[in-house]
């Protein structure tokens, strides 16, 4: 009876001292658990990438303006179809060459007022306005620029002077998205651990994430929200680069 009353108390107190141990284990680790929750490093990571144009548009266009309507839509008329012969000629095909909608101005007046030495006086204008545009299609983007200034000199030598615009067509911004976010996380993960090895402690887990806000630049550009440009732009037209910079905030343990 004696020695299972030593028994009883032995495991008793072997239990009430791994309790203890177990009480105080779970205790330090929630201690350590909240003052982890002020240990953390906000880090930035960027991105960058460069994307090439798939394809192009010139428009050719010219007006001409007088107070006959007819006289004025003939005339366009005629220097269409000159531009679209010289088009032809230099190899495009015409149902290549899109024909946009002539667009007629009616001014409704013959005259416009201007002040000139402390007077209003009455200047005689064109009542109406024709404008005309046509356009091609290309997907030889890295030459497009040099053809366009040809096709501009040439027209002029051939009294067809026309106001020449290039237009490029860049890849949707969600095809690159999902690499550009994923590049730029990984660069702040490799910032971030810089940081705990200078602080000797360890990188831990994603406390907060911003995606950042994305910025393309180039000749021809455009912007899906704000942000700092990239450090250097592309120097060729059919080129943009896209840039983004996100900020994540690790925990360090």
């Amino acid at each position: 009876m004696e020695n299972k009353s030593i028994s009883k108390a032995v495991i008793l107190s072997v239990s009430i001292i791994i309790g203890l141990f177990l009480l105080g284990f779970f205790i330090f680790k929630g201690l350590k658990t909240f003052s982890d929750k002020d240990r953390v490093v906000a880090v930035k990571g960027l991105a960058e990438m460069e994307m090439k144009a798939t394809s192009a548009w010139v428009t050719l266009s010219f007006s001409f303006s007088g107070d006959d309507l007819k006289g004025v839509i003939n005339q366009t008329e005629v220097k269409k179809n000159n531009v679209i012969t010289y088009l032809e000629s230099i190899g495009y095909a015409k149902d290549a060459i899109k024909v946009n909608n002539l667009n007629v101005t009616d001014r409704q007046t013959y005259y416009s007022s201007e002040w000139r030495d402390g007077k209003e006086v009455q200047i005689k204008i064109d009542r109406y306005t024709a404008a005309q545009s046509l356009s091609i299609k290309s997907n030889e983007v890295e030459e497009l620029e040099s053809k366009a200034s040809k096709i501009e000199l040439d027209l002029i030598s051939k009294d067809l002077t026309s106001k020449i615009y290039v237009a490029y067509t860049f890849p949707e911004l969600n095809t690159i998205k999902p690499k550009l976010i994923a590049e730029s996380t990984k660069n702040a993960r490799i910032a971030g651990e810089q940081f705990a090895n200078d602080s000797q402690a360890q990188l831990g887990k994603i406390k907060t994430a911003s995606q950042g806000q994305i910025s393309i630049v180039g000749n021809y550009r455009y912007y899906d929200g704000e942000g700092a440009e990239p450090s250097e732009s592309p120097k060729e037209p059919y080129m943009q680069k896209a840039r983004v910079v996100s900020t994540i905030v690790f925990f360090l343990e």
